[in-house]
């Protein structure tokens, strides 16, 4: 039996292209699909967000907050916007002394966030209070984690520990 052929020059090369079209439109199509299931599977809080943020190596870091003081951190626990996190460094040893707190005045709301007043220890509160990093709010849920004395990581896992800690 005879297969059927193209016979015009045009059937020719409109029929592979059309063809090829219509794959690519179904291979995507359904990726879509699938990234829609997934997405909506997946609720804000899932483990497919990180965790564990890497802020860099504690040497250069330590010098950072030295010279220009306390680290601001937009955004870093929700991806709703609802914290800041402030990382401050204390001491002479870059792998000790790290703390954490929220960009907010410990005696006030979250609603109430405070500026960093460049190159100092400084923040100015919403009511224009000047006030110094350990007035703002130190976290529950969050904490530093020096890593072989080298890697700083602010852990957005919820640990009930404000304390800085060293991983060996």
């Amino acid at each position: 039996m005879r297969t059927p052929r193209l016979r015009s020059p045009l059937a020719r090369a409109v029929v592979p292209v059309a063809g090829g079209i219509a794959f690519f439109a179904l291979f995507f199509g359904g990726l879509w699909v699938a990234a829609i299931v997934i997405n909506n599977r997946a609720d804000p809080t899932s483990a497919i967000n990180n965790k564990v943020f890497e802020v860099g190596k504690v040497t250069s870091m330590a010098k950072a907050v030295d010279k220009d003081g306390p680290i601001l951190f937009p955004d870093l626990q929700s991806p709703d916007g609802i914290r800041s996190v402030v990382l401050d460094h204390t001491g002479t040893n870059p792998a000790t002394g790290w703390q954490v707190y929220y960009a907010y005045p410990a005696d006030r709301d979250a609603s109430c966030l405070a500026t960093h007043v460049q190159g100092t220890r400084k923040f100015t509160d919403c009511e224009g209070r000047t006030i110094t990093v350990e007035a703002l709010m130190p976290p529950a849920e969050v904490r530093p984690i020096v890593e072989n004395r080298k890697t700083l990581y602010i852990d957005l896992r919820g640990i009930t520990s404000g304390n800085s800690t060293t991983v060996p």
